[in-house]
Order: C-alpha cells, then sequence, then structure tokens
C-alpha cells in the first residue's frame, strides 16, 4: 500500500485510532487508579485487554502503541503487532522522546527524538508498524505561546514527518494545545490558527506529502479554569471553522485527540463537529482517543483475569459510540 492508502485506510468512514501509546510512568498513573501496581507484566495484561477485544476492527483502523508495547506479545503468545494485523487493524507507534524544556523560554517545551528516529522507523517498520506518532506541547498563557515555541514545535513536527515518509512510515503530526489555563473560547481560536498555520507551512517548506499524513489535533476548547466555559456547541464550531481555515484538503483525514476530556464531551464534540460539517469537509473528520476509550474498560477490568471479557465489552461500547460520532450519528440513547 502506498502512504495515501494507509492514512485513507486510518479515517475509512466511522472508524478511528485506538491511542495506547502511554509511557511506563502514564500507564503506571492509570493502573494506580485501580490498584494494580506497575509493572512490565500488569501493563502486558492491560494491553492484552484492549488489543485483543473481538470485533475492535469494526470501529478501529489502527492503534498507536508505545516501544515496549510493539516488543510485547499477547498473553496467547502472539506479537501484539501480529494480533492487530489479524484482526484488520494497523499497528502503529509513538516515536518522540518526550518533552523537555524550551532554551530560550524554559517555561515552555520542544519535543525530543529526531536524534536517530530513521534507524528507529526503519526496525518498527519490520516490526510491522505502519504509521507513526510525534506530539508536540503548546500551552497557553500570559506570555505563551512563544513564536519561538511555535516554530520550533512545528519544524520538529515537519522533520519528524519527512523522515517518516522517507521510511514508508505515515506520520501522524499531533501539535497538541493543553487545555490548562483560565484563557477563553476566543483566544483558543487564534492561538490554534496560529500554530495550525505554522505547522502547515513547516511541512510544505520539508516537502511532506499531505495526501500520506494525518493530522491530530486539540479540540478548540475555552481553559479548564476560564470564567466561562464554553458550550459543547460553541466548541463544535470554533473547532470546525479552524479547521476550514487551516487545514489543507489534501489532507485525508483530522483524527482528534480528547485532551482528558471526559468521555461523554469527547463524544458529544465530535458528533456536532460532524453535524456540522454535514459530510461535505474536505478531510474525515474521526477521533484518535486515548483516555476517552480506554476509562471505561480499565475501571471494568481492575486487574482482574475475570473481568477481562466485562471490559473489552466497555471498550466495544466506548468505541462504537465514538464511530457513530465520527459519521455525525451519535445519540445520547446510543
Amino acid at each position: 500500500m502506498t502512504l495515501t492508502d494507509i492514512a485513507q485506510q486510518l479515517v475509512a468512514p466511522g472508524k478511528g485510532i485506538l491511542a495506547a501509546d502511554e509511557s511506563t510512568s502514564t500507564c503506571g498513573a492509570r493502573l494506580a487508579q485501580i490498584k494494580v501496581a506497575n509493572t512490565e507484566e500488569h501493563r502486558r495484561h492491560w494491553r492484552d485487554v484492549l488489543l485483543t477485544t473481538p470485533g475492535l476492527g469494526q470501529y478501529i483502523s489502527g492503534v498507536i502503541l508505545y516501544d515496549e508495547t510493539i516488543r510485547q506479545a499477547s498473553l496467547a503468545g502472539s506479537p501484539f503487532a501480529e494480533v492487530l494485523n489479524q484482526a484488520g487493524i494497523l499497528p502503529g507507534i509513538k516515536v518522540d522522546k518526550g518533552t523537555t524544556a524550551l532554551a530560550g523560554s524554559p517555561a515552555e517545551f520542544i519535543t525530543e527524538g529526531l536524534d536517530g528516529l530513521a534507524g528507529r522507523l526503519h526496525e518498527y517498520r519490520q516490526r510491522g508498524a505502519r504509521f507513526a506518532k510525534w506530539r508536540a506541547v503548546l500551552t497557553i498563557g500570559d506570555e505563551a505561546p512563544s513564536i519561538l515555541a511555535v516554530r520550533q514545535n512545528a519544524e520538529a513536527l515537519a522533520r519528524y514527518a519527512a523522515i517518516c515518509q522517507d521510511a514508508g512510515l505515515v506520520p501522524i503530526v499531533e501539535p497538541e494545545i493543553l487545555t490548562e489555563g483560565a484563557h477563553d473560547l476566543d483566544t483558543c481560536h487564534s492561538v490554534t490558527e496560529f500554530v495550525l498555520h505554522e505547522v502547515f507551512n513547516a511541512l510544505y517548506q520539508h516537502e511532506v506529502d499531505f495526501t500520506g499524513m494525518l493530522l491530530k489535533p486539540s479540540m478548540v476548547t475555552a481553559g479548564a479554569q476560564a470564567r466561562t466555559p464554553a458550550t459543547v456547541t460553541e466548541v463544535a464550531a470554533a473547532t470546525y471553522a479552524c479547521l476550514q481555515y487551516t487545514v489543507p484538503a489534501a489532507v485525508p483525514g483530522i483524527a482528534f485527540l480528547s485532551g482528558g476530556q471526559p468521555d461523554d464531551t469527547a463524544t458529544v464534540h465530535l458528533d456536532l463537529i460532524n453535524k456540522l460539517a454535514g459530510g461535505k469537509a474536505p478531510w474525515a473528520l474521526t477521533y484518535s482517543y486515548g483516555r476517552a476509550l480506554q476509562n471505561a474498560p480499565l475501571l471494568a477490568w481492575r486487574g482482574e483475569a475475570a473481568q477481562k471479557a466485562k471490559a473489552q465489552q466497555a471498550l466495544l461500547a466506548r468505541c462504537a459510540a465514538c464511530s457513530a460520532a465520527a459519521q455525525g450519528q451519535w445519540t445520547a440513547e446510543g
């Protein structure tokens, strides 16, 4: 398959991406919620619950894995990448190395991981990965995001995307704007618009093929500490308007991150965005959720093997809701 074919498969109608690429520490924080120790074997058991769910391919087109996970096998002994392939799901891989303080603006962040990236991508492709993900992190505050932070992160995203395509993997470009802060919806809209313009300018300068990539953006929301929270209708309208103004039509799809939104809120926002688009957007509008898909099954599982089937049913229910939302067909009654 070409990169364009892979990108289009990832955003096939009614399908989305499961983000299961939590680092060891982040996965540990999730397991701590259910009082399960953060060990390699417990992480493997949790990933086995998610990735061996019968029928997952009905709603999920791809799964973003962590380095540890793509090297692990299911409890039945098959490598997780092979388990996904057999279910008709494309394996993907998180390739950035996390964030560090940005020189010149130490309160902001730059993502690391470009050194040695080509070699790592070659290995991941041999292990079955067909797409990758790189996350940039930006904040909104009195002096943030600075032009320096936006442009340095846009440049890193573009370099990663170009290296990915050279290695035969579809890059998912994730410029996340954190929800922390007291900013209003209009401020987030302006910042998101500026960030996406800079990202796509950098991608263009690096000759990234827009038809063989995906965008994973934040939705446009008021800050978590905003005096006046935005309504779900306002969030959907602001998000869609921002994307119309910034994302080239050649990009096959936009797979939103949930950004810590409550499960139902992330679903409602996605549904309203698709209802606004009315099937006329040039790109697919779908989901690449982590917590918004994993919370319910995690609480159902609680580290107990006897609860595996219950947890998998909870995962399928969340995926089904998001699949409906990605088609503008979600209802509160399910």
